[in-house]
């Protein structure tokens, strides 16, 4: 294979995938780790991806750049099923969780249907949409109200309202992004808001996000790293990531792909 090829076969994992890392370009490309490197340099120099410690990612969007539901949940899906099904462990029955908008929530709840005597509360339509086509007798769904986002979040002041005067026991809470500098973020200014609001109702807080959302920053802060009491990534998460968030947040979990 041509440079040029490979460095376009690089290109277009980068861009499906939103990151690689470079054992896994050796082994699929059957080159040396100095060639990857080679390559991953020219790409960035170019300004076509973003190299990071291991590996490289996708340019990352502006910081009010919201993807919609539907794209958004074509991304990563093996790492966000393996901390759905991690996240999942940590519901008991006869709780009440929160499930903040998110395709890494929206996953999180396929997992949670079959769990009896669950209360849930959620501003995201397509989280309350999946207990809607697998309804239980013993199970009590709250959709706030609000206004509807690109991410199919409902925000604003009526979202607001409704949280306000709620307990729950865990928040399982989706980002946009997650930084030293600027905590777990949005980037929407609304989606925020109401996701605040969302931390301040929970007993523990929990953020399943995949290793895409390190140093991705969205125009608003939602809570700061220590704030959480729980964070779900997964194996692919780098260990300069690994090392900030095990110091500032509660507990840092690696979900590995496949398990159960």
């Amino acid at each position: 294979m041509l440079a040029q090829q490979r460095q376009q076969a690089i290109l277009e994992r980068v861009r499906s995938d939103g990151g690689v890392r470079v054992a896994d370009l050796v082994r699929e490309l059957g080159v040396s780790d100095m060639t990857i490197r080679r390559d991953l340099e020219v790409l960035a120099e170019r300004g076509l991806l973003e190299k990071v410690h291991g590996g490289a990612t996708a340019l990352g969007p502006g910081s009010t750049e919201e993807p919609g539901f539907t794209a958004k949940s074509a991304r990563q899906q093996p790492e966000k099923q393996a901390i759905a099904r991690r996240a999942a462990q940590l519901v008991r029955p006869g709780t009440a969780v929160a499930l903040s908008a998110g395709t890494t929530t929206w996953a999180l709840a396929h997992h949670l249907i079959a769990v009896p005597d669950l209360t849930v509360i959620t501003n995201s339509i397509p989280v309350a949409e999946v207990f809607h086509r697998n309804p239980r007798a013993d199970r009590t769904v709250v959709l706030t109200g609000g206004v509807r986002t690109p991410s199919d979040a409902l925000v604003g002041p009526v979202a607001v309202a409704a949280i306000r005067r709620l307990h729950v026991d865990t928040l399982f809470l989706g980002v946009h992004g997650m930084s030293v500098r600027a905590g777990f973020t949005t980037p929407n200014l609304l989606e925020s808001e109401t996701d605040r609001e969302l931390v301040t109702a929970a007993g523990r807080l929990v953020v399943p996000a995949d290793h895409t959302k390190w140093n991705t920053v969205g125009i608003s802060t939602i809570a700061e790293l220590s704030e959480a009491d729980v964070v779900i990534s997964d194996a692919g998460l780098p260990e300069d990531a690994r090392t900030e968030l095990a110091d500032r947040a509660g507990e840092l979990i690696i979900a590995e792909e496949g398990t159960l």
